[in-house]
């Protein structure tokens, strides 16, 4: 007994536990705890994630992100996902990683189990290489070595194949198991098992058992002697097991499982035969779109195809188990589909018997784009017309605004910190701010698209122009602002672009009436479906992935949030900054009368904004004067905590508490006071520690300041200003998207301008190249030509 336990992969202090346990027979008189086998684990280098997975069975996920509450889980890996590309032996790397992530799952505590096929193929490379032996030791004896090339290897009965590989595949999967110290226990069964009563309350009952010993079930169809499957045998009611997908499915639903994930060499579900031109992933299917799915061929190897497939998802689901079918073989995402799919990922395709009552995100976003479109087509008067009648909206339908916003604070309250609470906050003022930024922006959209940047004269007849169009698709994503929301469509408007607008749950009511008043002012020249806002429960990374629908994110909220779209952005380029660090150096020959004024309202007036002052510089010759006297008594009188650089703190006796980090983004009444002994150390300081966001010296000394504003390599520099002049709207661009710390295309307050790109019209008369090349009858000329100026009034 001992032996076997070990030969299961449990550890020697785990046989003392478990040695009476017979990995390969399960008897219903023994009484293990299932927690018992669990705290026996060797947890090796696998994360243990407690979840909450308690669920009555019965009725299906509605939706992917409620995968993660699913306790008892059927994997089902193809053939295609088995084996090799040369359909001989499998792939042991696809495999290994395959159990990994299995195990992963078990050691979370759920209850999994793997339906497998790759036994013909296992037993097929066997075989092949007994055949090669067998002829080369006789060829060599009879005819000699040169005649070995020749031999043919004769075509191997299927049936034979899984019974010499059956097996070894178990040996496989036992060896891999074992590495996370996992049981494994291999279950063969025929249509018949599930047909015949007693057979099948055996089989119920020994999967159960299994599963409460923490065993993983490694299930196959007994390919050496189940018969061939015979065309609509389905009874009344019952999936007849006719391939791994149908075992899969029956197996499912019979074991009440939660989940059951289908694994072949495709991502999903198309719309049309994968591989065509217009063929699109179907993320989500419903029960009664098989008329808008064209089924291709079958897999390369294995017995069902596409088709099987979604008719043993349907069955499944229509039994209450939730279905995934995605690809196990790309290598890119093998190694991690599983437990993506687990995670609530958008990965494969989603069976689900629940229809969102809006389009999907995937519908939203072809509508973002033709909208955008039309939008742009548009005279640059219709387009301001539509942002002046949204500012007209604001104001008109002010009571229903805040009354919305009333909603979101009531519901917000106690769950989000004060600094979240008054950036959530709509008020009258701030509606009339928006207001009249809506129509700067509208006033500036005159001569934004279709502007003639360049003019050139290529050859007699052949006119080149650069012009301004939109970038596309933009999408936003923001956080408890829901004065965002007006601000970004205004300038998606005047730029002609398409938006999806993400917003936190937490201003859901705000901004659900700010996009409809936004839709209602579209309307007026029939491009309501410009502008979408996402309500479905699509992750944001999920949303990152949507490279083929989305041209630029761009991210507002908590540095947290543009650090984690930076990083899921795969192809898209994403505008903003992760963190707004802005420092303030008070040079020896600052004002004493400016000094505080500016440190009062860089740091007190919204310390929530990411142009709020965090770090200020102090010149070593200001300490112990009146003037940093002054500054320190103004901080306390405004409540603001000091944290000491530890430069600051070697200077003082009794100092504030040190600072954990010179990197800081406090966000709140915090500030970290440091000193510098001159002002190339400040840029020095502002340049390592910094964000390139905003950075301000203070100070009389014109050349000293002329010095920092060209040498701190930041997206703003500042002389003797508030830090919170960082603003689109304070720079007179009616409004931002956002502040941009990059270093390509746009920086600082982008407003409408970063929102556009450009492209080349060239206009001739049947030119061709060869006419200009050393013997051709024309020449380059490539003069330049004046750019016609456009009415604005």
């Amino acid at each position: 007994m001992l032996s076997q336990a070990y030969r299961c992969g449990f550890q020697p202090f785990r046989q003392r536990l478990l040695s009476w346990v017979q990995c390969t027979t399960v008897s219903s008189s023994h009484h293990v705890q299932p927690s018992a086998i669990r705290h026996a684990r060797s947890w090796s280098n696998i994360p243990f994630i407690t979840v909450p997975l308690s669920r009555t069975h019965g009725k299906s996920f509605a939706h992917r992100s409620e995968l993660k509450h699913a306790k008892r889980i059927v994997v089902k890996l193809g053939s295609a996902v088995v084996t090799r590309g040369d359909e001989c032996g499998l792939a042991l790397g696809r495999l290994a990683s395959i159990v990994e992530q299995v195990s992963v799952l078990q050691n979370q505590g759920r209850e999994m189990m793997l339906v497998t096929s790759g036994a013909v193929a296992f037993g097929k490379q066997r075989l092949r290489h007994e055949i090669l032996l067998s002829q080369s030791v006789r060829q060599a004896l009879h005819s000699g070595q040169n005649q070995l090339k020749e031999m043919a290897i004769p075509v191997l009965e299927a049936r034979a194949c899984a019974a010499a590989g059956q097996s070894g595949l178990m040996a496989l999967y036992e060896a891999m198991f074992t590495q996370y110290s996992i049981c494994a226990a291999q279950i063969l069964v025929t249509n018949l098992d599930f047909h015949d009563e007693q057979k099948r309350r055996n089989l119920n009952g020994t999967l159960h058992e299994l599963l409460r010993m923490n065993i993983v079930p490694i299930v196959n169809t007994n390919d050496a002697v189940v018969p061939p499957a015979e065309p609509n045998s389905d009874l009344q009611g019952v999936i007849s097991v006719k391939d791994n997908d149908s075992l899969a499915a029956r197996l499912a639903v019979e074991m009440k499982t939660d989940l059951l994930i289908i694994l072949s060499d495709v991502e999903g579900l198309f719309d049309s035969p994968p591989g065509s031109d217009d063929a699109k992933l179907i993320d989500i299917f419903y029960p009664g779109d098989q008329q808008s799915v064209t089924f291709g061929t079958k897999s390369r190897v294995g017995m069902g195809g596409m088709e099987s497939k979604v008719k043993a998802a349907l069955w499944a689901l229509q039994g209450g188990t939730s279905v995934v079918i995605a690809n196990g073989t790309h290598p890119k995402v093998s190694g991690h589909v599983i437990t993506d799919i687990v995670e609530g990922k958008k990965v494969g395709t989603f069976f689900s018997e629940v229809k969102p009552a809006g389009p999907t995100v995937e519908q939203q976003g072809e509508m973002a784009r033709s909208g955008g479109r039309m939008l742009a087509t548009l005279e640059p008067e219709q387009r301001a017309e539509i942002i002046h009648h949204l500012a007209d909206l604001l104001t008109d339908q002010r009571d229903e605004i805040l009354l919305a916003n009333k909603k979101d604070l009531e519901e917000a309250e106690g769950r989000l910190a004060a600094p979240l609470l008054k950036r959530l906050s709509l008020s009258t003022s701030k509606l009339n701010s928006l207001a009249i930024g809506l129509r700067q922006i509208a006033a500036s959209s005159q001569d934004s698209v279709g502007r003639v940047l360049r003019r050139t004269r290529i050859a007699k007849n052949l006119e080149l122009e650069q012009v301004t169009v939109p970038i596309g698709v933009l999408l936003v994503i923001f956080e408890s602002r829901p004065d965002c929301l007006p601000q970004v469509a205004a300038l998606a408007i005047a730029s002609g672009n398409g938006l999806l607008l993400k917003g936190g749950k937490e201003a859901a009511h705000s901004n659900r009436i700010l996009h409809l008043l936004t839709q209602e002012a579209l309307s007026i020249h029939g491009v309501k479906e410009a502008v979408q806002l996402v309500n479905t429960r699509e992750e944001v990374e999920d949303l990152c992935r949507l490279d083929k629908m989305i041209d630029l994110i761009i991210p507002r909220g908590s540095s947290q949030l543009v650090r984690d779209i930076q990083k899921a952005a795969k192809g898209i380029p994403v505008m903003g900054h992760s963190e707004g660090i802005c420092h303030m150096y008070v040079d020896s020959e600052a004002s004493v009368d400016k000094v505080t004024r500016l440190v009062r309202d860089s740091k007190c007036e919204y310390p929530a904004a990411c142009n709020a002052l965090e770090t200020l510089l102090i010149h070593r010759d200001l300490l112990r004067t009146p003037l940093f006297d002054q500054i320190i008594d103004m901080l306390r009188v405004e409540q603001v905590k000091i944290h000491a650089g530890p430069k600051f703190a070697s200077y003082l006796t009794f100092s504030p508490s040190e600072v954990k980090s010179l990197r800081t983004e406090y966000g709140d009444l915090e500030l970290c006071i440091e000193v510098v002994d001159s002002i190339q150390e400040a840029i020095d300081h502002i340049h390592k520690y910094g964000s390139s966001h905003t950075d301000v010296i203070v100070t009389e000394n014109e050349k000293t300041a002329e010095f920092f504003l060209q040498h701190v390599d930041s997206a703003c520099v500042f002389w003797n200003t508030s830090t919170r002049f960082s603003d689109g709207y304070r720079f007179g661009l009616g409004a931002e998207v956002g502040i941009s710390t990059s270093r390509i295309h746009a920086r600082g307050p982008v407003g409408l301008e970063g929102l556009l790109t450009t492209k080349w019209l060239l206009r001739g008369q049947d030119h061709v190249v060869s006419d200009f090349s050393e013997h051709g009858s024309l020449k380059y000329l490539h003069e330049n030509l004046p750019i016609p100026q456009r009415n604005t009034n």
